[in-house]
């Protein structure tokens, strides 16, 4: 089995082998042979408790990115994937956002966060406004591809992705991936900002 461990939200990915070793033990003929064990009981709520192997959410893809995603840098491809509900992952120390449509990553990129006087806030946030040619009414610059997050302006929006430039709690992102992902997002797709937590095939976004 070879997991896929990532950055939550894209990005950074580290391909990790796992490879199941035997240990071969010299037992004496004369030894008895182990009393069978009975397999351990499964209490039924437990059972129906138990996530699914596969769901809407459940990450069957991350994109192929070689080496960390600098500054500027985007990648996005939805080819072939199917019809699925969209979730977005922002990973607050990796710098990266994810884009998740059904499970299959279709989009990463760089981003620009806040700073510790206006940090970008960690949670779950879905998404309350939309505002294609947005200019911000407090320091008046171009917000393009807004996609509001709270009630007092944190957001998604196309900015430049450049070493050494900040935002005020935002999530900047190059103009072309926030146009893109801009297209598909809805009111209500739920944006997930975390810091440093990683995931693997099969972890289920929502879990």
């Amino acid at each position: 089995m070879n997991p896929v461990l990532k950055w939550f939200g894209g990005g950074t990915f580290a391909v990790v082998a796992l490879v199941g070793g035997a240990l071969l033990l010299t037992r004496p003929e004369t030894a008895a042979p182990p009393a069978p064990v009975p397999p351990p009981a499964v209490d039924a709520a437990q059972a129906e408790a138990a996530p699914p192997a596969d769901g809407p959410f459940v990450i069957k893809r991350i994109l192929p990115i070689d080496g960390p995603i600098k500054y500027g840098e985007w990648h996005w491809d939805d080819e072939g994937v199917p019809d699925g509900p969209l979730l977005i992952t922002v990973d607050l120390e990796a710098r990266v956002i994810s884009v998740f449509k059904g499970g299959y990553e279709i989009g990463a990129s760089a981003v620009l966060l806040g700073t510790d006087d206006h940090p970008t806030p960690l949670g779950t946030f879905p998404i309350i406004a939309k505002i294609r040619n947005n200019v911000s009414s407090i320091y008046d610059s171009p917000m393009p591809f807004t996609m509001r997050l709270t009630n007092d302006g944190v957001a998604i929006h196309g900015a430049p992705v450049e070493k050494g430039y900040a935002s005020h709690g935002c999530v900047g992102t190059p103009d072309g991936f926030a146009e893109k992902l801009f297209a598909i997002a809805k009111l209500g797709d739920k944006v997930v900002i975390t810091r440093g937590h990683m995931v693997d095939l099969g972890h289920d976004l929502q879990g």
